[in-house]
């Protein structure tokens, strides 16, 4: 397991948040998974 950081623009704004991923998993899947949590924790 690795911890990558993501810069995520969600509404506008930009947001910094860590993924924890295996090393095999793709650029795609880590980006859905950080604007998951992202859009989770600042959904209005």
């Amino acid at each position: 397991m690795v911890q990558i950081e993501v810069n995520i623009t969600f509404e506008g704004r930009n947001y910094w948040t860590n993924v924890i991923a295996d090393q095999n998993t793709s650029d795609e899947e880590i980006l859905r998974l950080a604007f998951e949590q992202v859009q989770k924790q600042w959904k209005k």
